[in-house]
């Protein structure tokens, strides 16, 4: 029986764009199926702020930011915190993506056109000792185009594979197995969905309108994670972190079901470290959803006053942007699923981003006269619009409108006037001074030593009930789910291993299906920016394997 093509990628997101590219590069012919319409291609990274993790890069060293491999590191794997026996390859992963980072991503990058803004974000800075969690320094560059801007130049090394008769784009192609007819999973089944003129993001019709199968010499698996399947989120859900909630807000679309992972199990493949997730803490409701039960992760600055369900503060140092899992885990073994923000207009105006493409239409569109627009006004308009419109929001120009506010938005009113405004006002006659003992305050004046956070992302000390910073804000966060940790896993030439150890003859794996790499390439945390990364790591290497593989 002939071969359709030498390599079936499954997953036409970034990892599978970046492994059909590398392939393509090597002359192979590749069959590129997704259960998805053509308008989805790219996948979730197409949604993304577009953020990156570089070592020591121009952009750092401009922004005097002393980093190295040795810092990064030391960052890595005090976040991964690898405890298992199965944490060997993504420990070697971790290792290998280090290097990356450090050496030939930016640059590799470049050379496809990418670009980056000059200003280097400061993600999960963690608040520890130097050996914990964090990172010790700014390392989240954010592509000049956010998601769309990276997915570009893959998608049209791809898009050229299929001028030259290489590659074969097969999109409402649903997989449902593997199989063997000789020594290797050389087979790939499934259905044919009807055609779908679905706007990226919203659900597409899941009538089945006929059957395939494909034959090739490997197959690479880039098919995501279980982030949109929020019942098996449920069923995977640590001890570690409490209680599953019972409700989450979506982070990716629905189609983010988790279905390949199944089926390349059933094929032979070990999946590993199920239960480690990257979920956030500051997801609300989006007024203008694209998809079921849309949510937004606000990426927010040191300022705000975060509050549990009942109106105290979060413990140190669960600030805003330190410990995105260290907050779920307190969050989650508190008896409620919500948290507050507190603070004012002039705080907002200069802290909030929110993350997504479509939520930053300046980066997007590559206009420099909207990024000055956002920085001259008060508040960005995305933000505004979520001010005025989302459900999860709260303007007031007293506090006692504002408590009457947030008490309306749940089941009980648990927030006590008199309680909130003594730790406010506690918190408030902390800012007076150069020196304090709250360290949130301390956190802020450190943060304000770094210029990028000085200039677009750290409002100076001031009072929250400051009537001239007004008006109030409070704004109630949801868990949103977004990322799978876990995976199958592989070697560090992305093939796909047994429960024995050997590897699947056939099968390669990248992206967030194989944990970004060995099956975990994270650990238990993620230092962030690591994500797309991690799917153009992984892909890459998974397209050049699997290239070498083939006759």
């Amino acid at each position: 029986m002939a071969h359709d093509a030498d390599v079936i990628v499954i997953g036409a997101g970034l990892a599978g764009l970046a492994a059909t590219a590398e392939l393509v590069d090597a002359g192979r012919r590749v069959i590129l199926v997704d259960q998805e319409p053509e308008q989805s291609l790219g996948g979730q990274a197409h949604w993304s702020f577009g953020g990156l993790f570089f070592v020591d890069s121009p952009e750092q060293r401009r922004l005097r930011i002393k980093d190295s491999h040795a810092l990064a590191m030391q960052d890595w794997m005090g976040t991964a915190a690898f405890d298992r026996p199965e944490d060997h390859w993504p420990r070697k992963w971790a290792e290998a993506y280090v290097d990356f980072a450090a050496g030939e991503k930016r640059s590799w990058l470049h050379g496809q056109g990418v670009r980056f803004f000059p200003v280097v974000g400061w993600a999960e800075r963690g608040g520890y000792d130097a050996q914990g969690h964090g990172n010790s320094v700014p390392r989240f560059h954010i592509t000049w185009g956010t998601g769309p801007g990276l997915v570009a130049p893959f998608e049209r090394r791809v898009r050229e594979g299929v001028a030259r008769g290489l590659v074969q784009l097969k999109f409402r192609h649903r997989v449902s197995g593997l199989s063997r007819s000789a020594g290797s999973v050389d087979t790939v089944t499934g259905e044919i969905l009807e055609p779908s003129d679905a706007v990226r993001g919203t659900a597409s019709s899941r009538e089945v309108a006929g059957s395939f199968e494909f034959r090739a010499q490997a197959v690479i698996v880039t098919s995501g994670g279980i982030g949109g399947n929020h019942d098996l989120v449920r069923a995977n859900w640590p001890e570690r972190l409490g209680t599953p909630p019972e409700r989450m807000v979506a982070g990716v679309p629905a189609h983010v079901d988790g279905r390949m992972l199944g089926i390349t199990e059933d094929a032979g493949a070990r999946l590993i470290n199920r239960d480690r997730m990257w979920h956030y803490t500051e997801g609300i409701q989006n007024w203008n959803p694209i998809w079921d039960n849309h949510g937004i992760r606000i990426l927010p600055g040191p300022s705000s006053l975060w509050l549990d369900a009942r109106g105290d503060r979060l413990p140190v140092p669960l600030f805003p942007g330190f410990d995105t899992l260290g907050t779920l885990e307190h969050i989650m073994k508190s008896g409620y699923e919500y948290t507050w923000f507190v603070l004012n207009q002039r705080i907002i105006g200069k802290e909030f981003t929110l993350s997504g493409s479509e939520q930053n239409p300046d980066l997007t569109g590559k206009s420099v006269r909207g990024v000055l627009d956002r920085a001259r006004a008060d508040v960005p308009a995305p933000v505004k619009a979520f001010m005025d419109n989302g459900a999860d929001f709260v303007v007031e120009k007293d506090l006692s409108s504002l408590v009457r506010g947030m008490n309306a938005l749940t089941k009980e009113p648990l927030i006590d006037e008199a309680a909130l405004r003594r730790t406010i006002t506690a918190r408030d006659r902390e800012v007076s001074n150069p020196f304090t003992k709250d360290l949130q305050v301390t956190a802020i004046n450190g943060a304000r030593k770094f210029l990028g956070d000085r200039l677009i992302r750290a409002a100076a000390p001031h009072r929250i009930l400051d009537p001239k910073a007004g008006p109030l804000v409070a704004v109630r966060l949801n868990i949103l789910t977004r990322k799978t940790l876990g995976g199958l896993e592989t070697d560090l030439s992305s093939r796909v291993l047994t429960e024995g150890g050997q590897p699947l003859p056939g099968v390669f794996a990248a992206g967030e299906a194989a944990g970004f790499g060995g099956g975990g390439v994270h650990g238990y945390r993620s230092l962030e920016g690591t994500f797309l990364g991690g799917c153009l790591f992984s892909g890459r290497a998974a397209g050049r394997a699997a290239a070498k593989s083939v006759s």
